[in-house]
């Protein structure tokens, strides 16, 4: 006894078309002799949709709370047809259940079972209620999807629906045209995963351009230096292979320091040459060439049997340049031109 009312351990009540039993010793509730449990709209389901929508963001929640929607309706639908009840007696039968059960009203019209479309109005809903709680400002997709999984399986052809009216943009009632349709739930999850995969994809573009501009950046700053190892005297060591923008930046890169350093002689070390082709002695004849309208003379030091073969075969004399064996051998012969040696 809780003051002067009656508890009573389990409680029955018929509502509309609808029952409803609860047995307070096991703790249990029951919808239409069904296990059920009662949830506060606008704050425990309120914190179920803001939970789903933090941990896999809107996009995401909106798909996942559409499928789940339209695999319930399926559920549904199986029950209806387990009784042989045709699209009339659903109809019926659908308002008075969902009100009962606290989905808001519910109202169909333009019905075909011949074109298997349907309108369906639905006022005061708890999704919109909840929405409403989040500061949403467009129909949710549980609801909707959820009727499309019912006229899906009492239709027995797969319907999809578009939002005509919100309640949430100040619309009497929310409503929703259904129409047989390509659209599939597991097309929404697919979308959602190429949609996902494709945002990824481009984060990782971007951040290998980001590297591939720092790399490049730092390539230009460490390969093929300029020395200055001597007064007038400039080695630029060639590093592996030389493409056309490489070998470009290189020959503007030697020519615009020449005169910086005031150098006479420029040393280029062709040791460290990879896959030495005519285009790489092109390169070296333009940058040599070049150097010497300056009035700086090019000495060609390491040259590898490889590139010496190259070097006879092609159309290019490199024979204008003084060239010797080793860079020890370049930088002495540089100095004694000068008139000078080392001690």
């Amino acid at each position: 006894m809780i003051g002067h009312e009656k508890v009573v351990d389990e409680p029955s009540i018929k509502v509309g078309q609808s029952s409803f039993n609860w047995d307070i010793k096991n703790g249990t509730f029951k919808f239409e002799e069904t296990d059920s449990i009662l949830f506060w709209i606008t704050s425990a389901m309120k914190t179920f949709f803001d939970t789903i929508e933090e941990i896999s963001g809107d996009e995401a929640a909106s798909v996942v709370l559409e499928t789940t929607g339209f695999r319930q309706g399926t559920v549904v639908s199986e029950f209806f047809n387990k009784l042989n009840l045709g699209i009339d007696d659903v109809v019926n039968a659908l308002p008075g259940i969902y009100a009962s059960a606290g989905w808001g009203r519910a109202g169909f019209k333009n019905i075909s079972a011949e074109a298997k479309t349907a309108v369906i109005t639905i006022k005061n809903s708890w999704e919109f209620k909840i929405n409403k709680e989040q500061g949403k400002t467009k129909a949710g997709t549980f609801i909707p999807g959820h009727f499309a999984g019912i006229l899906s399986g009492v239709f027995g052809e797969n319907i999809w629906y578009r939002v005509i009216h919100s309640q949430l943009e100040g619309h009497d009632y929310c409503e929703f045209e259904f129409f047989p349709s390509d659209i599939t739930v597991n097309q929404s999850i697919h979308k959602l995963a190429r949609h996902k995969e494709s945002l990824e994809i481009e984060k990782l573009e971007a951040l290998v351009e980001e590297r591939t501009k720092e790399l490049a950046g730092l390539i230009k700053d460490i390969s093929s230096p300029i020395i200055p190892v001597l007064e007038g005297i400039v080695v630029v060591p060639l590093l592996g292979k030389y493409d056309e923008a490489r070998s470009e930046e290189l020959i503007e890169k030697t020519l615009y320091n020449l005169p910086r350093y005031q150098a006479a002689y420029l040393v280029l070390d062709l040791t460290g040459l990879h896959h030495a082709n005519h285009y790489t002695v092109d390169f070296i004849h333009k940058l040599g060439t070049s150097a010497s309208m300056l009035g700086t003379e090019t000495i060609l030091v390491g040259i590898s049997p490889d590139l010496g073969i190259t070097i006879s075969q092609s159309n290019f004399n490199l024979g204008k340049f003084n060239c010797f064996t080793t860079l020890q051998h370049g930088i002495y012969y540089a100095l004694a031109q000068k008139g000078r040696k080392i001690i």
